[in-house]
């Protein structure tokens, strides 16, 4: 099935070079208008000019997406000039790695602000918008590095795996208005990662085999809630699930019975997806090993 975006309007923060720029390119080839957000005026220009030399149709807007009232005016902009905010690609980040012994948490901070608190004021601002018009397409970039734990990046794990929770959540409220939301895990040689890994580890990292990924998500039959996991033209799917586990109740040595029972605990025979937090409650308190 041929995926069709004609009509519809994206927002791609960072899209000044590296991963944000592949997104917004493949957006634009899928038919979106693409609204190119970057930190950079020179970046944004260029890919706007790449966009538009394709026969796209694109707008370039400057500001950091830390800047609440900066984020509510491109997203006020774009409605009044398109009429629409259908597909919001969060995808603009920053690193300042360092073990964490050696963390500053001014470092930890920033990043904290760029990654979560910078998708939360863009989709914020969208948001209301996609919910009077009952659509609404939402990526959030999240890493192996919060899913899995990476050397050196606590803060940027931290941030990426916060914003799998916010999927979490917008998924199920969005739902009935309409709004898709998902979670991105690319891996890509760009300019964040270009002192990261050697030469041979990027070969085949080119940011343009993760974009197919967005433009999937981006679709009008996108799924919700789903975590992509993309790199070297390769695609997963990563998933939070609950073990079986096992029933203890109040012994008076519940914490010896659990220090003894870990690799039951750990046992993913029958492991589930959970539909929601609440379901972690209500697999407990019905727990097959119940006797009572």
């Amino acid at each position: 099935m041929t995926i069709d975006l004609g009509g519809r309007t994206a927002v791609v923060t960072g899209a000044g070079g590296g991963l944000g720029r592949s997104h917004a390119l493949a957006l634009a080839r899928y038919g979106a208008k693409v609204v190119v957000n970057d930190l950079s005026p020179d970046g944004a220009h260029a890919v706007v000019e790449e966009i538009i030399r394709l026969g796209g149709e694109a707008l370039p807007h400057v500001c950091s997406v830390t800047d609440r009232a900066a984020v509510q005016s491109m997203i006020a902009s774009t409605v009044d000039h398109w009429g629409a905010v259908d597909i919001l690609v969060n995808n603009a980040g920053i690193l300042r790695d360092k073990t964490f012994a050696k963390m500053d948490l001014d470092d930890f901070a920033a990043v904290v602000d760029v990654h979560l608190m910078g998708s939360v004021n863009v989709t914020k601002a969208a948001w209301s918008h996609m919910r009077e018009r009952n659509y609404g397409r939402v990526i959030f970039t999240t890493s192996s590095s919060g899913l899995y734990g990476n050397f050196g990046q606590a803060n940027y794990g931290a941030a990426k795996m916060a914003l799998v929770g916010l999927m979490q959540t917008l998924a199920l409220e969005g739902e009935r208005h309409g709004i898709r939301v998902n979670c991105l895990a690319p891996s890509a040689a760009t300019q964040m990662t270009e002192n990261l890994y050697s030469a041979d580890d990027l070969k085949g990292l080119s940011s343009d085999l993760v974009s197919p990924g967005v433009v999937a998500l981006a679709a009008a039959d996108a799924p919700t809630r789903l975590i992509l996991l993309a790199g070297a033209g390769a695609f997963e799917q990563a998933n939070i699930t609950m073990t079986r586990g096992v029933h203890i109740g109040a012994a008076p040595d519940a914490a010896e019975q659990i220090q003894a029972s870990w690799s039951r605990i750990a046992d993913r025979t029958d492991e589930q997806v959970p539909a929601s937090g609440a379901a972690q409650y209500h697999h407990e308190v019905n727990h097959p090993d119940r006797t009572v």
